[in-house]
């Protein structure tokens, strides 16, 4: 952790709905006139998308059927630590980005005048210096490999987790992959099912570790998610807010700034979930704000 240049990362498992978060910081940022450095979780896999498909088929030839973009194998996690590390030292570091689609593509050869496609990566570049602090958005923000030596958590001023209940997330992320990936619903459970030892052993663990926890509950029906036709609305749902310290958490203030909100325990409010972007804005501002402070003073 650093005052003087501090880190926040947003993680959570895909399909987890990170971008909800990230559209919440991105407008505090806009208002308080904060410059962050971001980095995408995506730009330390190990592989870009052709080397992974080789990589998968040579892990099954292998009779290895867990090898999965949630683990060490596929992570660059050391290199992580070592970003998050140079970046609360020294304010600087390297980044890169994963070019999911060729929209992305297109926007990042323009900007460096070459000819990278979909899939793969652009080259790393330095982080400019003059940034307030490092905005992370990924797969392992807080993830700890202990038998590598790895842990990233240290480095985080402020780690937030995203974290639908499961059969949630599930039914997000068959709706996505279907809908905007091209995959069958078959080709996505058979991806569920490989990552399930890394989604135990390095994803939920993270949540242990967030100051932070956003998890939305859907009050309908999802207990197939493997059949869900529609993926539950935010006003059928509720987002359960967990604090891991609770000491200096003005909870009097939430409850009436947020309506029908309520405490569930003591270091838990409960909001309605179309209101989970304004409570996210309202929660997050003042953790941003004091992270900031403390620069100040160092």
């Amino acid at each position: 952790m650093s005052r003087k240049h501090p880190i926040i990362a947003i993680t959570g498992s895909s399909g987890a709905g990170t971008s909800t978060v990230k559209s919440a910081f991105e407008h505090i940022f806009r208002r308080a006139q904060i410059n962050p450095a971001i980095v995408e979780g995506d730009s330390f896999h190990r592989f870009n998308r052709a080397e992974m498909r080789a990589a998968m088929k040579q892990a099954e030839a292998s009779d290895n059927h867990r090898f999965s973009h949630f683990g060490p194998e596929a992570n660059l996690f050391d290199e992580l630590e070592k970003q998050f590390k140079a970046y609360g030292e020294t304010g600087g570091g390297k980044k890169r980005y994963y070019l999911h689609n060729d929209s992305e593509a297109a926007e990042q050869n323009k900007r460096l005048n070459t000819n990278f496609k979909a899939g793969e990566f652009t080259p790393w570049e330095d982080i400019p210096r003059d940034t307030d602090l490092m905005f992370y958005e990924g797969l392992h923000g807080g993830v700890v490999d202990a038998k590598a030596g790895v842990d990233v958590a240290k480095w985080v001023d402020l780690l937030v987790g995203v974290v639908p209940i499961v059969n949630l997330e599930w039914i997000q992320k068959i709706h996505r992959d279907t809908a905007e990936r091209g995959y069958s619903a078959e080709a996505v459970v058979d991806t569920i099912l490989r990552r399930m030892y890394d989604y135990v052993h390095y994803i939920t663990p993270q949540f242990s570790r967030s100051h932070v926890n956003f998890q939305r509950v859907a009050v309908v029906d999802t207990s197939n998610p493997f059949i869900a036709r529609d993926i539950p609305t935010l006003d059928e749902s509720l987002v359960v807010i967990r604090f891991r310290d609770p000491k200096n958490v003005d909870f009097p203030y939430f409850l009436s700034m947020i309506h029908d909100s309520f405490m569930s325990r003591p270091n838990t409010i409960v909001v309605p979930g179309g209101k989970m972007g304004f409570a996210m804005e309202i929660i997050l501002t003042p953790l941003i704000h004091d992270l900031l402070e403390k620069k100040k003073k160092s």
